[in-house]
């Protein structure tokens, strides 16, 4: 549970970040952020695999790029619920999903690492 909400807050965090650097995308406030980071997480878990199972032709012929476009998709959707999270258009999406995962990817590195339960003892 623990590592749910630390994921949470990187994935908050790269999403204020990357706001602040894109001039097309905004979020009012670190707590949308939050709600912005939870929508996607929802988004991503529930709606994402059915899409690419969907849409595997296409990204097969698009030598998997068409996943960039899928990303994208569900950045502008999660646009249109969060209501203090605006994404001026498609192409702004698209590098808003591309700078989203770098910097999600370099805070991800300091997340620390699943204690196992180690031997038991009978």
């Amino acid at each position: 549970m623990r590592m749910i909400l630390f994921s949470w807050l990187i994935m908050s965090v790269a999403v204020f970040l990357t706001a602040y650097l894109l001039p097309g995308v905004s979020v009012e406030s670190f707590f949308a952020a939050i709600v912005v980071a939870l929508v996607l997480g929802i988004i991503n878990t529930f709606f994402k695999p059915i899409l690419i199972l969907l849409t595997f032709p296409i990204t097969i012929v698009t030598l998997g790029l068409f996943s960039l476009v899928l990303n994208a998709l569900l950045i502008m959707v999660t646009g249109a619920i969060v209501p203090d999270f605006t994404v001026e258009n498609f192409w702004w999406a698209l590098l808003f999903s591309v700078v989203l995962s770098l910097i999600n990817g370099f805070l991800g590195k300091m997340r620390p690492k699943a204690q196992s339960p180690g031997p038991r003892a009978f």
